[in-house]
């Protein structure tokens, strides 16, 4: 059962009580369906009905989420508000090394360009990298971009992980951030502009009554699954560790209930696994035994044997450490039958998720000192930048 705390509000709750300067503008609306009010109202129908709303643009997985992690995103006319779509992830779309981005000839008919889509305060999810084109796109052609601030769900308080190098900048890592930030879209817009020296034209509409260190469900809000494969606060929680798992051979969960929650290969050894990772007594966790049969990505159709992570205590566990661990066990079990995923060219896939080959060159001990030093100075850099 919900306890709501009606004072907790995210931007699109507050712009039809408050003048932030939207009116007798043409607005152009990046979002999904987790763009939502907090009665769980579309962010689309609210600027259709009340604003002068031109065009929606659609980023990975399209505007009303029905497109699995990688999947062309098609320009179309919605048929809901007959306002056209326009892809900004796909083939076909402009994009560069850092991945999608609008075209100038999407945005010649808006004044302002809005985003308003859940994030879910992690470095790899592509929707704070459509938000850093978009706002390239914007200094370039001299509209406005404006955040419809939401609040961080697995909260704001906590960072963890290694800051991205640049040479290592993709869509899946596209600033100076560590994995786990603990920022809002709004506090990440303003630090990427002025760090990144973007320079657009930004406003951020702020959300009220949120405390750093709540999370979504403690904050009264509804879980509205952000893309396909983060199902719950859990999976939320443990993706910015687990997530590093995509770049490796070895299942992170994709085709199941439970993506990100739980690991595995068809050659582990389940129960020693679990052995070995609760030994190393990782706070807020607990390592099961696990098998699971994916229905898609890798290992379809293969049963697979590994671990879930539980979890014990939200603010005291440490995903990117857990993870790091995990994998070190794993190739320990078998360095032969481990591997790291290959591209067709430039870094390996890890390389891009954790924005440095330090982590497939040396040891998890190594790594995770690294991330101790940088999550510690990133707390610190970011600090101008917070809004709550």
């Amino acid at each position: 059962m919900y306890t709501f705390y009606m004072a907790i509000l995210n931007g699109i709750d507050r712009i039809l009580t408050e003048n932030f300067g939207l009116k007798k503008k043409r607005l152009g609306l990046i979002t999904n369906h987790s763009g939502v009010t907090k009665s769980l109202v579309s962010t689309i129908d609210i600027l259709k009905n009340n604003f002068d709303l031109r065009a929606l643009f659609g980023p990975e997985h399209g505007v009303r989420g029905d497109i699995q992690a990688g999947g062309k995103v098609d320009t179309y006319t919605d048929k809901r508000t007959g306002l056209p779509v326009y892809s900004i992830y796909g083939e076909g779309q402009k994009k560069d090394a850092a991945g999608n981005r609008p075209d100038p000839d999407m945005l010649k008919n808006i004044d302002m360009l809005l985003i308003d889509i859940q994030d879910v305060g992690c470095r790899y999810y592509t929707f704070e990298s459509t938000m850093y084109n978009s706002m390239e796109e914007c200094a370039k052609t001299g509209k406005t971009f404006v955040v419809l601030d939401r609040i961080n769900p697995i909260n704001g308080a906590d960072a963890e992980g290694n800051i991205l190098d640049i040479n290592f900048k993709s869509f899946i890592g596209i600033g100076p951030v560590p994995n786990r930030h603990g920022m809002t879209m709004g506090e990440l817009a303003q630090y990427y502009n002025k760090e990144c020296k973007i320079g657009c034209k930004l406003k951020v509409i702020p959300l009220s009554g949120w405390k750093r260190e709540m999370y979504c469900d403690k904050a009264g809000f509804h879980w509205v699954t952000p893309s396909p494969n983060i199902p719950n606060i859990d999976s939320a929680l443990l993706y910015p560790g687990t997530c590093l798992f995509e770049g490796t051979t070895i299942s992170e969960g994709r085709g199941t209930t439970r993506p990100f929650e739980q690991i595995g290969a068809p050659w582990l050894d389940a129960e020693a696994l679990a052995d070995t990772m609760n030994s190393q007594k990782h706070p807020g966790l607990i390592f099961r035994p696990a098998y699971f049969l994916p229905m898609f990505s890798k290992h379809e159709g293969e049963i697979c044997r590994g671990v879930q992570l539980h979890i014990t205590n939200r603010r005291k566990m440490r995903p990117v450490a857990a993870a790091v661990n995990l994998m070190q066990a794993i190739r320990e079990q078998n360095e032969e039958k481990f591997g790291w995923r290959k591209r067709p060219s430039g870094p390996y896939s890890i390389d891009l998720l954790a924005g440095t080959d330090i982590l497939r060159k040396n040891s998890a001990k190594e790594y995770l000192e690294i991330c101790k030093k940088d999550s510690a100075e990133f707390i610190e850099k970011r600090k101008p930048y917070l809004l709550y």
